[in-house]
């Protein structure tokens, strides 16, 4: 019995070996079973190992990550690892994503604990309503700071009130509603979204996109009240009174320069990481920052980057066709693959109803962990939302918001494909050349944006 493996190893083994196995079955063709190309096989293999081995989860994040990549190289001819990663002269690559994501998991570890240590957190619960009205009352406030600030530092924002509120204890429904609230926001402003970001400057106006609030409001409806019902039922607001307690003042003023460096670098660098660790390194002339805290999330953060570049590896080329159909389709495909190669594509292809397309994108990532960039960062803090099934069976009402606030949308503003104009008289150039310069001096979110900019199409 002991020369039998054990089924961790084996199944990372068969992980790591399978490409190779294809190659030699398969000649250089990408091979596939059942129409699905390997790369896709690879990954659901990926989450599927996640899900059977929760405590190995960094192991097989990167067993399906080198496998991928392997998969890549040998069945698609001019793959570039160093391409795809730091990008070219016409497409960015994913190295600023990765970056920003483990500045700001790291970073906002280091908030929480200086929020913990303000003392604040045992005063909060007298400044919210008790009960789902608390709950509901944070829910809209990640909702609404999501529309002007990145959706990830909204999420983060968000887990670490609600973990500090609820002593530790928040439903994973809940969880999954600040994923939610965290991408609603962003669905109808050009300063919330990457994704509506990149719209803007393919040549959808803002206008336009505001038409998404429409279904994102119908959405939270749906979430929020169910989620903050199974919060209060879980674990309500402790309200109860707490004597002797002194504030820390300077540790609060650490936690907002924190937060107000976050947004000011999201809105003029497109990188609130960067205005986190400038904020915490002014921080440590007043206070010692807890650098102990670091190696505890360390595992977590690999596993979360691992998984978040073998979605980018994803060969994403085809789109259902630009209908109404086809939006809800690819509000589905989002939450389990990238939407910024989605929306490039969209833009590519033309056609679409933008204010209902910006929020199938962003909005659609919410219904499983991993569809996001939210949700990936969120379960940094809660790592029991990594579990697909737990995720589907608790935040369930996330999928139905979903449909909720697509029917809504359809019911108020009906499906309108709007043309994009290309830039083709010297009266589009230029604005297409003021447009790109308000984004850069406004709003240059996540440099990937700028791949759209070399990509229009000039008919």
């Amino acid at each position: 019995m002991k020369n039998i493996p054990r089924p961790f190893p084996a199944f990372v083994f068969l992980l790591l070996i399978g490409p190779y196995l294809m190659f030699l079955g398969g000649g250089l063709s990408s091979p596939t079973i059942m129409g699905i190309r390997i790369e896709f096989i690879l990954f659901a293999l990926t989450l599927a190992g996640i899900v059977l081995f929760d405590n190995k989860t960094m192991y097989v994040a990167l067993a399906g990550m080198l496998s991928i990549i392997v998969a890549r190289y040998l069945f698609s001819p001019g793959f570039s690892l160093g391409e795809h990663f730091f990008g070219t002269s016409s497409q960015a690559g994913e190295w600023s994503l990765l970056l920003n994501l483990m500045g700001l998991l790291l970073g906002f570890t280091i908030l929480t604990k200086y929020f913990e240590e303000s003392k604040l957190p045992e005063l909060l619960p007298r400044f919210l309503p008790d009960g789902w009205k608390g709950a509901l009352l944070l829910l809209f406030f990640i909702m609404f700071i999501s529309a002007f600030l990145d959706n990830i530092a909204a999420a983060m924002i968000g887990g670490t009130i609600a973990m500090t509120i609820y002593k530790g204890k928040v439903h994973i429904g809940y969880l999954a509603a600040i994923v939610a609230a965290s991408n609603a926001g962003g669905a109808g402003s050009v300063l919330g979204d990457t994704t509506t970001t990149m719209l803007w400057i393919g040549g959808v106006k803002p206008l336009i996109l505001l038409s998404g609030f429409i279904a994102s409001a119908g959405a939270f409806l749906v979430f929020g009240l169910i989620a903050s019902w199974q919060q209060g039922r879980f674990q309500p607001i402790d309200r109860s009174p707490v004597k002797g307690v002194v504030i820390d003042q300077v540790s609060i003023g650490i936690v907002i320069l924190i937060l107000i460096s976050a947004i000011a670098a999201n809105q003029f660098w497109g990188f609130p990481a960067l205005g986190v660790w400038m904020a915490i390194l002014i921080g440590t002339i007043a206070r010692k920052v807890s650098w102990a805290e670091i190696p505890k999330v360390m595992k977590g953060t690999i596993f979360l980057l691992a998984l978040l570049f073998a979605a980018s590896l994803m060969p994403v080329n085809e789109l259902p066709a630009a209908t109404l159909r086809g939006t809800f389709i690819i509000g589905l495909v989002s939450a389990v693959f990238d939407n910024i190669p989605l929306t490039k594509l969209c833009l590519d292809q033309g056609g679409y109803d933008w204010g209902l397309l910006a929020y199938a994108v962003g909005f659609g990532g919410s219904m499983l962990w991993f569809g996001s960039s939210a949700g990936v960062a969120l379960s940094g803090m809660f790592p029991e939302t990594r579990s697909v099934y737990q995720y589907l069976k608790n935040g369930w009402h996330v999928t139905v918001a979903y449909v909720v606030g697509f029917s809504l949308f359809i019911g108020i503003a009906g499906w309108h494909p709007t043309p994009i104009e290309p830039f083709t008289s010297t009266e589009g150039q230029q604005d297409l050349s003021l447009r790109k310069e308000s984004v850069q001096t406004l709003l240059p979110l996540d440099p990937r944006v700028y791949y759209s900019l070399y990509t229009l199409r000039t008919k």
